[in-house]
């Protein structure tokens, strides 16, 4: 393997958006198979959290990948 290729670290909050994401769409799949209105409502509304959740983890995610403008890259050992 090439050591100049950077491997990419699994995070917590990676690992969350793609849970997260899973378990809005197996509620969805539940969703439309509620045999009652309320229970469908009651699915929806927990996939709704749920992407919710994901997108709380993919913005801390990205803030990891892109650091703060103000913050430099490197530091001087000067």
């Amino acid at each position: 393997m090439d050591r100049k290729t950077a491997r990419l670290r699994v995070t917590l909050d990676g690992q969350l958006v793609d849970y997260w994401s899973r378990e809005a769409a197996r509620l969805d799949a539940l969703a439309t198979k509620a045999r009652f209105a309320w229970q469908k409502r009651g699915f929806l509304r927990k996939a709704e959290r749920a992407r919710a959740q994901a997108e709380r983890s993919r913005s801390r995610e990205a803030a990891r990948r892109d650091p703060a403008p103000d913050t430099p890259t490197e530091l001087s050992l000067g």
